[in-house]
C-alpha cells in the first residue's frame, strides 16, 4: 500500500467513524479520537471483508463495502460506549 493509499484510508476511516457514531441512537460519551480510531479500523476491516466477499471493486460507488464499514464502525462505537459506561459506573 502506497503512502497515498494510507492517507486515503485514514480520511475514509474518519468519515466512516463519524457515520458509525451517527447510526447509534442517543449521546455517546466517548472521546472523539476513539471514534476516529474505530472508524479507521472499521474501514480497513470492512475493505478486507468486502474483498473476501468479492464486492470490493464495482462500477460506481461500492455501496456494499460502505455498508459493511459503517456497520462495523457502529458496532465498534456501541462496544466502546458500553465499555466506557461500565468503566465509569464501576
Amino acid at each position: 500500500m502506497a503512502v497515498s493509499g494510507i492517507i486515503s484510508a485514514i480520511i475514509i476511516g474518519l468519515i466512516i467513524g463519524a457515520l458509525g457514531r451517527l447510526v447509534i441512537p442517543g449521546r455517546q460519551k466517548i472521546p472523539i479520537w476513539l471514534t476516529m480510531v474505530i472508524g479507521i479500523v472499521a474501514a480497513l476491516i470492512g475493505t478486507a471483508i468486502a474483498r473476501g466477499l468479492g464486492v470490493a471493486t464495482t462500477r460506481g460507488v461500492d455501496w456494499i463495502e460502505l455498508i459493511i464499514q459503517v456497520a462495523l464502525a457502529a458496532l465498534g462505537v456501541a462496544a466502546a460506549v458500553a465499555l466506557f459506561r461500565r468503566k465509569s459506573v464501576g
